[in-house]
């Protein structure tokens, strides 16, 4: 009736196919995940003196996107049109410093950025506390 000398088979096919579908499942979604996390950038370390008597570009952007350069206001929207017209006074081999208010979004930032990059200035900083 029973034959006990007779050895089962494990059959694993079922088992790979599913590892396999949970596998596929996996690499579809993972690109998909997005981890958002709060971030305090610190101050910066290394402090770095400018010397005003060169005709470098130092821009200041405050709290509420007012864009002052030398003595002048400019509207954020406009900070494009008035730096190409402002690019001439300035030597472009010289670097730009940038001094952005810590409470503005990096998006903002990056756009005074780039309107820096595209009036074709080639050095570029980003000034901090200290």
């Amino acid at each position: 009736m029973f034959d006990f000398d007779e050895k089962p088979e494990l059959n694993i096919t079922p088992l790979v196919d599913i590892m396999l579908v949970l596998l596929a499942i996996f690499m579809v979604a993972m690109p998909a995940m997005i981890y958002e996390e709060k971030i305090n950038l610190p101050n910066g370390t290394k402090k770095q003196s400018v010397d005003q008597n060169s005709k470098s570009l130092v821009i200041r952007v405050d709290s509420n996107k007012v864009i002052y350069i030398d003595n002048s206001k400019f509207n954020y929207d406009e900070l494009k049109d008035n730096l190409a017209l402002l690019a001439s006074k300035y030597d472009k081999d010289k670097p730009v410093y940038i001094k952005a208010d810590k409470n503005l979004l990096y998006d903002d930032v990056m756009n005074v950025l780039k309107a820096v990059k595209e009036a074709g200035f080639n050095k570029v900083a980003l000034q901090t506390n200290g």
